[in-house]
């Protein structure tokens, strides 16, 4: 691995929490969340226990892809409020002990962007990918494809095909908006133009594709500089980068995008040394080696196409694409998955990473399914908590979640949602539910209509309110194994952990010293450890567990988190 700068310290300990903005709280009463929203719901943040926030993009776009279509990157998009709102934000997180990470949209822009509009006039501005070549009917490629575009695949990368402007160019490519011929390659819809960050295979013939280390390729590294320069230097702690894997084109092993983070992390490191970047690679193995502190195992990315997350919570409701490869989810009632697949991941990723840096583990995000999604129920999310915030993972909680949201099914493509017949990403994306006031506390826009998105129908749907009054609530549960982990560094990132049981339950011991056993499924299981000795066993958070010396029984859904260590005389 590269020699970094160790990770700053905060890093270890951080309990991530993530804020799709204009869905988390509307201030002014327009349907539309907002930085001065956010700001004023942070004690639910502080008093949950998250010390770590990432906000979806933010920054000035016409949110043909709900924002990852960046027309500025510095300057905030004005249904969330101002610079002012956003400092006034991030320095109310602060003073609660919570840091603020943008999110950076990294590969591509909008084409609505200036950088764009120029480009599309001026065939000698090589910031884009472009070929003379125009395309012929039928060759755009749309946003209503049935296959969700993979971040950082060689999909998107063109086959080879003559530069001669009587010739159609490759696949993929858009013709031109502009004055200047022939067509820009995107990176995800036709309206998010790909930067140019080079090939990694270069071809006479082809002339688009530049060297990485090309003028236009150099200039968009240090675009990418003085943006999180800008940012950093205002008070935010980091980035998470979107499809961090994306940049250089036809790229085998990703070898030439490595490099090109390994550089940046290198600037960061001494620009900026207590800052952050996080990954959406879904790679660890690969990213946090080549500069990232952090990668998230997500829906998709590495050798398996995402397989380890989905092993977990994928239940095949919900947002779904018919491309992945079936695998059957352990966190589902009917009890016929295994933690194998995501544990023997984890150890491959962390036995490469080392100490150089984190996998996190989100419970969900705006692109793929929450937790409560189809036939899963409310009963059947604590044991999932108490796994992932007891695994030796950073900890990622999507808004609401904490809850309970449920996804919600059928809704009409909003600003891009749409990616498949059974991918639409707008059922994890509706109003934080707060209360059980109007729009459930959302906002105060007077009808329903005006809302972003359609709230969750449900008469019964969990809100911060009731769970707050309920000491027996999810909230109340999440609340306490935040607290534990934060006061116990057995149960952190950095703790060992030992596998005793890979199955139902599943059960390990972290530094030794904690137990922790999860049944996700309906009927009760067993399992002996010869190893085990629970004479001294304290439960810390436990529901249906019983220990009996080395002998485990957990009835349906339940978990416990126990230590081990006999209690000190007077203790």
């Amino acid at each position: 691995m590269t020699s970094f700068r160790p990770a700053p310290a905060w890093l270890a300990d951080a309990v991530f929490y993530q804020i799709y903005p204009q869905s988390f709280a509307d201030s002014d009463g327009d349907g539309i969340g907002d930085f001065a929203g956010i700001t004023g719901r942070l004690d639910h943040l502080a008093w949950l226990g998250v010390n770590t926030i990432w906000l979806n993009p933010c920054f000035a776009s016409p949110f043909r892809d709900a924002g990852y279509d960046v027309s500025d990157y510095f300057t905030v998009a004005p249904r969330y409020g101002t610079d002012d709102d956003l400092a006034r934000l991030v320095a109310e997180a602060r003073r609660r002990g919570i840091r603020v990470l943008l999110d950076l949209v990294a590969g591509h822009t909008s084409d609505q962007h200036h950088w764009f509009t120029a480009s599309a006039d001026d065939p000698e501005d090589h910031r884009y990918i472009w070929t003379d070549a125009r395309p012929g009917p039928g060759t755009d490629r749309h946003a209503d494809t049935d296959t969700p575009p993979r971040a950082g695949s060689d999909a998107d990368t063109p086959p080879r095909a003559g530069s001669d402007a009587d010739t159609p160019p490759p696949a993929g490519f858009v013709a031109s908006p502009g004055t200047r011929p022939g067509a820009y390659l995107p990176n995800f819809f036709d309206s998010q133009p790909a930067l140019n960050f080079g090939y990694a295979r270069t071809d006479p013939a082809e002339p688009w594709r530049q060297a990485p280390d090309a003028p236009g390729p150099l200039a968009n590294r240090a675009a990418l500089r003085e943006i999180m320069d800008h940012w950093l230097g205002l008070g935010l702690a980091g980035f998470r980068v979107d499809m961090a894997a994306s940049l250089v084109k036809d790229d085998p092993g990703q070898s030439e995008t490595r490099k090109l983070w390994t550089e940046l992390r290198h600037w960061l490191d001494t620009a900026h040394p207590e800052a952050v970047l996080l990954a959406e690679w879904g790679d660890p193995a690969v990213s946090v080696p080549a500069g990232f502190h952090t990668d998230f195992f997500l829906q998709f990315g590495g050798p398996t196409e995402g397989r380890p997350l989905r092993s977990l919570w994928n239940n095949r409701h919900g947002t779904d694409n018919d491309g992945w490869d079936p695998v059957e989810c352990f966190f589902d009632p009917m009890g016929e998955g295994s933690p194998s697949t995501f544990v023997d991941a984890w150890r491959d990723a962390v036995s490469v990473i080392g100490d150089g840096g984190h996998v996190a583990l989100p419970t969900a995000n705006h692109d793929f399914a929450r937790l409560n999604c189809g036939p899963r129920t409310a009963e059947q999310l604590p044991a999932a908590f108490v796994f992932q915030l007891t695994w030796p993972t950073l900890p990622a909680i999507y808004y609401g979640d904490e809850i309970g949201m449920r996804f919600i099914p059928g809704l009409p493509d909003t600003e891009g949602s749409v990616l498949g017949p059974r991918y639409n990403r707008a059922g994890s994306r509706t109003p934080m539910q707060w209360d059980e006031g109007p729009n459930a506390g959302f906002s105060t826009v007077p009808a329903a209509e005006g809302l972003y998105l359609p709230l969750d129908p449900s008469p019964d749907r969990p809100t911060v309110a009731a769970q707050r009054a309920d000491e027996g609530s999810l909230l109340h549960l999440v609340r306490r194994l935040i607290a534990l982990r934060r006061a116990t560094p057995e149960l952190g990132a950095a703790g060992g952990v030992e596998v005793l049981h890979s199955g139902y339950p599943f059960v390990y011991v972290r530094g030794g010293r904690h137990l922790v056993v999860v049944n996700p499924r309906a009927t009760p299981a067993a399992c002996t450890a010869a190893t085990l000795d629970t004479a001294h066993a304290r439960a810390l958070e436990a529901s249906g567990v019983t220990l009996d010396g080395p002998a485990i029984t957990a009835q349906g859904f339940a978990y416990g988190v126990f230590d081990l260590t006999p209690r000190r005389p007077g203790g």
